[in-house]
């Protein structure tokens, strides 16, 4: 199939979603085409509108129809807390647990030195700017956020940025947690991998 082909230039794009490989994006563009065309139409035209009018939220960087989205505008949100995670659909799990009451900040990505990814790529300055900012905006008042929560992903990559936003923010003499690793709720021990275990033994209260 010629590589400018129509449906060879759909399978192409649908490659580039995560975890789709050749054959699956075959598999899509060949359902759509054959069974959905209407769906096709309507997903074109979600993404085009969601491309042109979905913006990074000024003040936490999730993603947001607004210069500033609805969480950072709620008054009733705790502004003294500030809780740091890697990308938009880590703010949207927090988020549903309703156990957390503070506000955001974005990294939309992690360090990653084998993929070239430094502390400016994913805007570690404009975290600790957000950090010092004074409370209302106010020249000479005190800092706003009191307590910075570390809920960055428990992989190596996450770990390590947990690693420097922690220490950039000590500096400033902030107040930095991370989230508690432990056994999962419902499961039996004997079938938990040994690092967990081991995790919820040195963070058992």
């Amino acid at each position: 199939m010629a590589e400018n082909h129509p449906l060879e230039l759909l399978v192409q794009a649908l490659r580039r979603l995560p975890g789709v490989g050749v054959k699956s994006a075959q598999r899509m563009a060949y359902h759509l085409l054959q069974h959905d065309r209407e769906g096709a139409l309507h997903l074109a035209q979600a993404l085009q509108h969601a491309c042109a009018e979905v913006r990074h939220c000024a003040l936490c960087h999730t993603f947001t129809e607004d210069d500033v989205c609805a969480t950072c505008r709620d008054p009733r949100r705790d502004h003294s807390q500030l809780c740091v995670v890697e990308n938009p659909a880590d703010l949207a799990a927090m988020e549903r647990t309703g156990a957390y009451k503070g506000l955001y900040f974005v990294l939309m990505g992690k360090l990653s030195p084998l993929d070239d990814v430094g502390p400016r790529d994913i805007g570690l300055q404009k975290l600790f700017d957000r950090v010092d900012a004074p409370a209302g905006g106010e020249a000479g008042a005190e800092r706003e956020v009191r307590e910075v929560i570390l809920a960055t992903n428990f992989t190596a990559e996450g770990e390590t940025t947990a690693h420097v936003i922690a220490q950039g923010l000590k500096a400033r003499g902030v107040n930095v947690t991370r989230l508690a690793r432990g056994v999962p709720v419902g499961s039996e021990l004997e079938y938990v991998d040994l690092g967990t275990i081991a995790h919820a033994l040195v963070d058992r209260r």
